[in-house]
């Protein structure tokens, strides 16, 4: 881990360290904005990648994130089935303005707003998990329970 953690990744670990949540940040060389180079950077399957993708609801205009398995595609259609309303992917000044960071970096919480949760049944099957911290170059490890318990995310089908 490097000396002193860049801004976006310190304020993520301010927020899991003030939540009393599981969890280090780390930042690593190689960018872990995509799910395979977040693998490959880490070491770890892409499937262990928890991907933060943020939706905005297309009649309220509420942020819904989903946090997905890196080798899934999110199936819209199940998430405006599961929410009631339409949804599209948010542009990143959406996301920036929702969370308080940047797409690539999007972590599962400590964000601007609270934010409607829906996490893949299928990271639930694993024994760790990688999630975004903060920085496209930061991620922190996590267990599927732990991820379920932050959030408050309800656990579904989402591919």
């Amino acid at each position: 881990m490097a000396e002193a953690l860049s801004p976006g990744a310190k304020k993520f670990q301010d927020a899991l360290t003030a939540l009393g949540a599981e969890g280090e940040v780390v930042e690593l060389p190689a960018s872990t904005r995509t799910s395979a180079e977040a693998a490959s950077a880490i070491g770890c399957s892409i499937g262990q990648i928890a991907k933060s993708i943020i939706f905005r609801a297309a009649s309220t205009g509420r942020p819904v994130m989903v946090i997905a398995s890196g080798i899934h595609r999110v199936d819209e259609e199940k998430i405006q089935t599961l929410i009631g309303e339409a949804v599209k992917k948010a542009d990143p000044d959406f996301v920036r303005r929702a969370t308080g960071y940047a797409v690539g970096g999007v972590p599962p919480i400590g964000h601007a707003e609270p934010i409607l949760t829906i996490i893949d049944e299928d990271l639930t099957k694993l024994e760790e998990i990688w999630a975004a911290a903060g920085s496209p170059h930061a991620v922190f490890k996590l267990s599927p329970a732990s991820l379920v318990k932050m959030t408050g995310g309800s656990v579904k089908p989402v591919h």
